[in-house]
């Protein structure tokens, strides 16, 4: 028996799809790493390269040393290994290796795992088979922890949410010197105020409260209007010290995305839920101390939206990465409170459009634009903070406005405006040059700063429905679809 990325074992003689070009490209840690990868998709550069049923795709590739690099690439993961010294996952020889295994052009031939290469699935795959152990005792209660560790951790929990309200206390009197102050003088105290602040809430084990006042800082003297939106993040940030003061009298789920928000470490805890989920976007946000990848899923039979997060540590691509616009057999579990945040749990086939799952081919429901707003609007009811949300909109024309471009309805009752990181980006004449004037069909994040798309259709789609809230979505790597990160 294989076992896939999750240790779900999976029939011997399933053989795993190939990805397309457009999906291997999506894996690119950036895009450096993507123009390195198409140099390196050339047989030229490859020798003992070959392919399996399970999914294994390995080769050895030219380098600047006397010995080739070896590189290995488990596709239902996907994970991936290399001998090369590049801190980056993929790394350009993974990709360039799945780019030219993508072109079918012959060049990696299917057969037996060379032994390098076979040691390392070997080992691969056992440790996921002794995950996926260990996961169903901990589930039976097998590995249920003893009353002293729950005394333990009780007390460290406790410790921590004393020194967390230590943080907010001193937060909430720097902020009300601030104003005492008056905000249009900020800007003379320079970032080290700011950063000693941070400083300090990260000594109270409070790191999300230290992010926002790092956002504070770099609010003065930002442009025109900058003591407006000083004020504007001062006020979520006095509401989120109150609401962690007063927590014990909140709704369950409120309190819950208080103390995710303050940045205390919550687990996944909700019911799992399978589904075949179609990954519709990936991307990297990095703050020069911790790279943070975003991959939005959206669920077919439940119409659900999850977000699966990983990290990296400072010059390292986070490991979770899915091929953009392949569907997952898979179980998400839930993070408590009102987000859409999830863990990936056991994948029952590999990530591929796999016979027996539905074909991503249409994007799901979308809305228009005022259904979008609302949709934003309700989600910041369980979540003030909220920075964006996933949303669809359907039949909407990019059209230039003052300054920018905007998403009008076809009506042209309302519009979006996209956000300036989309102003910025070459996908923004890509939405343009689908649409041609015409209506489209476009998923991305709405937030507070516009609309970010991230993909997009024409109107030959099938979907419907309203669009709004956490049941859009949409794929970004199908057959009359444009990829816009």
């Amino acid at each position: 028996m294989l076992l896939s990325h999750g240790g779900e074992p999976l029939p011997a003689t399933e053989s795993v799809a190939r990805w397309t070009v457009e999906q291997v490209l999506s894996l690119a840690p950036d895009d450096a790493s993507r123009k390195a990868g198409n140099k390196l998709a050339t047989a030229g550069h490859w020798s003992g390269t070959g392919f399996d049923g399970s999914g294994a795709v390995w080769g050895l590739c030219k380098g600047s040393g006397s010995k080739p690099y070896q590189t290995v690439v488990d596709t239902t993961g996907p994970a991936y290994t290399c001998s090369c010294p590049s801190r980056k996952f993929p790394c350009k020889h993974a990709l360039g290796l799945l780019l030219l295994r993508a072109s079918g052009d012959g060049s990696v031939p299917q057969g037996e795992p060379a032994d390098w290469a076979a040691q390392w699935l070997t080992a691969r795959r056992g440790r996921a088979e002794a995950k996926q152990a260990k996961q169903e005792a901990a589930a039976s209660g097998e590995a249920a922890p003893g009353p002293a560790d729950n005394a333990a951790a009780r007390k460290r929990a406790q410790r921590r949410a004393e020194r967390v309200t230590a943080g907010a206390l001193e937060l909430e009197q720097r902020l009300t010197d601030l104003l005492r102050g008056g905000l249009a003088t900020a800007d003379r105290a320079g970032y080290a105020l700011w950063e000693e602040t941070a400083a300090r809430m990260v000594d109270a084990q409070a790191p999300g409260l230290a992010g926002r006042v790092r956002e504070l800082g770099a609010i003065p003297g930002s442009g025109p209007g900058w003591p407006v939106r000083l004020l504007e993040e001062c006020g979520l940030l006095h509401l989120l010290d109150t609401a962690w003061l007063g927590r014990e009298r909140l709704p369950d789920p409120l309190a819950a995305t208080v103390r995710t928000r303050v940045g205390l470490p919550m687990s996944a805890e909700g019911p799992p839920v399978r589904d075949h989920w179609l990954v519709l976007a990936q991307y990297d946000t990095p703050d020069g101390r911790l790279t943070t990848r975003r991959i939005w899923l959206y669920g077919r039979e439940s119409g659900r939206t999850a977000l699966l997060l990983s990290f990296g540590a400072m010059g390292r691509a986070p490991e979770l990465a899915l091929p953009v616009g392949v569907t997952v057999d898979a179980e998400l579990t839930p993070y408590p409170g009102g987000g859409l945040r999830a863990d990936l749990g056991r994948q029952f086939a590999p990530p591929a459009a796999a016979p027996g799952t539905p074909v991503p081919d249409t994007p799901p429901p979308g809305g228009s634009t005022a259904a979008a707003l609302a949709a934003y609007g309700e989600a910041l009811r369980g979540d003030p903070w909220l920075d964006a949300w996933p949303v669809t909109l359907r039949d909407v024309i990019p059209v230039p406005s003052e300054g920018g471009w905007q998403l009008a309805d076809t009506e042209g009752a309302s519009a979006l405006p996209l956000s300036s990181a989309a102003l910025s980006r070459p996908g923004l004449w890509k939405l343009v040059a689908l649409s041609g004037g015409g209506p489209v069909t476009v998923f991305g994040e709405l937030g507070h700063r516009g609309f970010d798309p991230f993909a997009a259709w024409d109107t030959g789609g099938t979907g419907g429905g309203d669009g709004s809230g956490a049941g859009s979505g949409s794929a970004e790597v199908t057959e009359g679809a444009v990829r816009l990160i």
